[in-house]
Protein backbone atom coordinates (compact mmCIF):
# COMPACT_ATOMS: atom_id res chain seq x y z
CA UNK A 1 0.00 0.00 0.00
CA UNK A 2 1.03 3.60 -0.47
CA UNK A 3 1.86 6.19 2.17
CA UNK A 4 -1.55 7.82 1.76
CA UNK A 5 -3.36 4.49 2.15
CA UNK A 6 -1.33 3.57 5.22
CA UNK A 7 -1.88 7.04 6.69
CA UNK A 8 -5.63 6.81 6.02
CA UNK A 9 -5.79 3.41 7.72
CA UNK A 10 -3.78 4.61 10.72
CA UNK A 11 -6.01 7.69 11.13
CA UNK A 12 -9.18 5.60 10.83
CA UNK A 13 -7.85 3.07 13.34
CA UNK A 14 -6.83 5.82 15.78
CA UNK A 15 -10.33 7.24 16.01
CA UNK A 16 -8.89 10.74 15.62
CA UNK A 17 -10.03 13.29 13.09
CA UNK A 18 -7.54 14.71 10.61
CA UNK A 19 -7.53 18.06 12.40
CA UNK A 20 -6.74 16.34 15.71
CA UNK A 21 -3.81 14.49 14.16
CA UNK A 22 -2.54 17.74 12.68
CA UNK A 23 -2.88 19.58 15.99
CA UNK A 24 -1.22 16.85 18.06
CA UNK A 25 1.62 16.49 15.52
CA UNK A 26 2.01 20.27 15.42
CA UNK A 27 1.64 20.41 11.64
CA UNK A 28 -1.01 22.06 9.50
CA UNK A 29 -4.27 20.38 8.59
CA UNK A 30 -3.46 21.30 4.99
CA UNK A 31 -0.35 19.10 5.18
CA UNK A 32 -2.40 16.14 6.41
CA UNK A 33 -4.94 16.72 3.65
CA UNK A 34 -2.13 16.88 1.08
CA UNK A 35 -0.74 13.54 2.26
CA UNK A 36 -4.19 11.98 1.73
CA UNK A 37 -4.89 13.39 -1.76
CA UNK A 38 -4.94 11.43 -5.01
CA UNK A 39 -1.50 12.75 -6.00
CA UNK A 40 -0.30 12.59 -2.42
CA UNK A 41 3.09 13.82 -1.39
CA UNK A 42 5.13 12.10 1.30
CA UNK A 43 6.15 14.22 4.28
CA UNK A 44 9.71 14.98 5.20
CA UNK A 45 11.13 12.71 7.90
CA UNK A 46 10.50 14.96 10.91
CA UNK A 47 6.83 15.38 10.01
CA UNK A 48 6.43 11.65 9.34
CA UNK A 49 7.89 10.92 12.78
CA UNK A 50 5.46 13.34 14.47
CA UNK A 51 2.48 11.85 12.62
CA UNK A 52 3.55 8.29 13.45
CA UNK A 53 3.94 9.15 17.14
CA UNK A 54 0.47 10.69 17.29
CA UNK A 55 -1.07 7.68 15.57
CA UNK A 56 0.87 5.10 17.61
CA UNK A 57 2.48 3.51 14.55
CA UNK A 58 5.99 3.48 13.17
CA UNK A 59 7.26 5.55 10.25
CA UNK A 60 8.14 2.24 8.63
CA UNK A 61 4.45 1.30 8.72
CA UNK A 62 3.38 4.61 7.18
CA UNK A 63 5.93 4.29 4.37
CA UNK A 64 5.82 0.56 3.64
CA UNK A 65 2.69 -0.78 5.30
CA UNK A 66 4.90 -3.33 7.05
CA UNK A 67 3.79 -3.99 10.58
CA UNK A 68 6.56 -3.63 13.08
CA UNK A 69 6.57 -3.44 16.85
CA UNK A 70 4.25 -0.75 18.13
CA UNK A 71 5.89 2.50 19.10
CA UNK A 72 4.83 2.56 22.74
CA UNK A 73 5.69 5.66 24.75
CA UNK A 74 8.42 5.00 27.28
CA UNK A 75 6.41 6.89 29.88
CA UNK A 76 4.12 3.85 30.11
CA UNK A 77 5.26 1.23 32.61
CA UNK A 78 6.89 -1.92 31.14
CA UNK A 79 3.96 -4.22 31.95
CA UNK A 80 1.56 -1.95 30.08
CA UNK A 81 4.01 -1.64 27.16
CA UNK A 82 4.06 -5.43 26.86
CA UNK A 83 0.26 -5.58 27.04
CA UNK A 84 -0.08 -2.97 24.29
CA UNK A 85 2.36 -4.83 22.05
CA UNK A 86 0.50 -8.11 22.60
CA UNK A 87 -2.85 -6.53 21.84
CA UNK A 88 -1.41 -4.98 18.70
CA UNK A 89 -0.43 -8.46 17.45
CA UNK A 90 -4.09 -9.53 17.49
CA UNK A 91 -6.30 -9.27 14.39
CA UNK A 92 -8.16 -5.94 14.18
CA UNK A 93 -11.53 -7.46 15.17
CA UNK A 94 -9.98 -9.03 18.27
CA UNK A 95 -8.23 -5.75 19.15
CA UNK A 96 -11.63 -4.07 19.12
CA UNK A 97 -13.05 -6.64 21.55
CA UNK A 98 -10.12 -6.20 23.97
CA UNK A 99 -10.37 -2.42 23.74
CA UNK A 100 -14.12 -2.43 24.45
CA UNK A 101 -13.65 -4.76 27.41
CA UNK A 102 -10.87 -2.61 28.82
CA UNK A 103 -13.01 0.52 28.48
CA UNK A 104 -15.94 -1.20 30.18
CA UNK A 105 -13.68 -2.40 32.99
CA UNK A 106 -12.26 1.07 33.59
CA UNK A 107 -15.77 2.46 33.88
CA UNK A 108 -16.67 -0.21 36.43
CA UNK A 109 -13.51 0.42 38.44
CA UNK A 110 -14.13 4.18 38.54
CA UNK A 111 -17.13 3.46 40.74
CA UNK A 112 -15.02 1.67 43.38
Amino acid sequence: MSFKENLREAIDHSGLEQKEVAHKANISLRNIENYLRENASIPVADKAVKIAQVLGVTVEYLVTGKKSPVAVPTSINPEMQKLIRNINKLPKNKQHIVTQNALNLTEILKGD
